[in-house]
């Protein structure tokens, strides 16, 4: 893997990627885009954290398990730019899904991938980052897949559940009415999951009548998503039934 740093719109980001693994490997054409969750945005319900960047980040552990190219691109303020100009603790805590957050996401995706002869693209999120994923989807030419993974879809159901306040400086994909239907749209979720339950996103499914939900029995919110990832990703990449 290759570690860079790019520019987003007032912002830099981290940067992964990776070709293709070796020969052998089955993976459709195209670039798989990975987006991180929200890490650790507040130290206690009541004290925000200097730092959100997660420790144990999920995202990239499934990237490394994709073998497509794949390409993970950090988020705002995260991965050591917690200090940097222009970060303040609401781009990762009731702005970070906000169009500050996803203007300059497009921006660092659009620098992080080739600039010509650019194949389809598969927008992955896990938990927060799918929140990005469908809100970038519309603001970026070429995707032709989002995939998220344990996302809270429907915000404001998911902060009601847990009695948070509403982000109020945020985008809510819920809101935001159905995405394009050429982009094809997997949303995957553990029924164990008790951080998204699975009935907070029922108003997304209202929205998105065309989309493919999956719930897997005995997943939660972190387990087992990374040990079967590869076969998650085959099954879920195979072409659409419709």
């Amino acid at each position: 893997m290759t570690r860079e740093v790019v520019s987003g719109r007032g912002f830099d980001h981290l940067i992964f990627r990776r070709p293709a693994l070796p020969a052998g490997a089955d993976h459709p054409a195209g670039i798989h885009v990975y987006l991180e969750g929200d890490g650790r945005p507040w130290e206690t319900r009541h004290r925000v954290s200097i730092d959100p960047t997660p420790s144990n980040p999920l995202a990239l552990k499934l990237m490394v398990r994709d073998p497509a190219p794949v390409v993970y691109v950090g988020r705002p303020c995260y991965q050591g730019f917690a200090y940097a100009e222009g970060c303040r603790p609401e781009l990762w805590t009731h702005d970070r899904y906000g169009s500050e957050v996803v203007e300059s996401m497009v921006s660092a995706i659009e620098h992080a991938l080739p600039p010509s002869e650019r194949p389809p693209i598969t927008l992955i999120g896990y938990s927060g980052g799918g929140v990005l994923t469908m809100l970038i989807a519309e603001r970026f030419e070429g995707v032709e897949r989002v995939i998220t993974v344990a996302a809270n879809l429907d915000i404001d159901a998911w902060a009601d559940h847990h009695g948070y306040n509403r982000l109020a400086g945020s985008l809510n994909p819920t809101r935001q009415g159905p995405l394009d239907p050429r982009i094809r749209q997997i949303h995957l979720f553990g029924d164990r999951d008790r951080q998204v339950p699975p009935w907070t996103i029922e108003r997304f499914r209202a929205v998105n009548p065309d989309a493919t939900f999956k719930s897997i029995p005995g997943f939660d919110h972190r387990c087992c998503w990374i040990e079967q990832w590869p076969k998650i990703i085959g099954e879920t990449l195979q072409p659409s039934p419709r």
